[in-house]
């Protein structure tokens, strides 16, 4: 299985670890595209060593490719809101983990969206039983 994973770059990386719990966790089950997203050597600087215009292009690429869509969407980012639309549009499974924790709301385009299921959170532990539980309910380890 291929397994896009957003979370915000150029917005911030304040969840840096929550990427990494997440991203570590999705192997688990396939393949990630985008495991960069987690590396902590990227900074809010993004990418250097390509275009923008060639991160757009790989980047829809691997889109066209993912057999689901995994968001951390806590740090509001245009890049995930369009990563998100970009796999509700073409029909994949979509799910979106947001931290609840102080008074911050998560975008209506995103939680009101019939498309994407939204999976709530208030502290990192709670990521990898909560992505594993989501995981297995939705893409069983013995699918191909």
């Amino acid at each position: 299985m291929n397994i896009y994973f957003c979370g915000a770059i150029s917005a911030g990386r304040e969840l840096l670890p929550a990427y990494r719990m997440i991203v570590n966790t999705l192997k688990e089950y396939g393949t990630v595209l985008t495991e960069h997203v987690a590396d902590p050597n990227l900074t809010a600087g993004g990418e250097k060593s390509q275009s923008n215009r060639d991160i757009f292009i790989r980047d829809l690429d691997w889109l066209k490719k993912a057999d689901c869509l995994i968001a951390e969407v806590t740090t509001p980012s245009l890049g995930v809101g369009y990563e998100i639309a970009v796999g509700v549009r073409r029909n994949i499974p979509v799910h979106a983990f947001f931290q609840k924790k102080d008074a911050r709301r998560l975008s209506a385009l995103v939680s009101g969206n019939p498309g994407v299921t939204v999976h709530t959170y208030t502290e990192f532990e709670e990521l990898i039983p909560l992505v594993r539980s989501v995981m297995e309910r939705n893409f069983p380890k013995n699918q191909p």
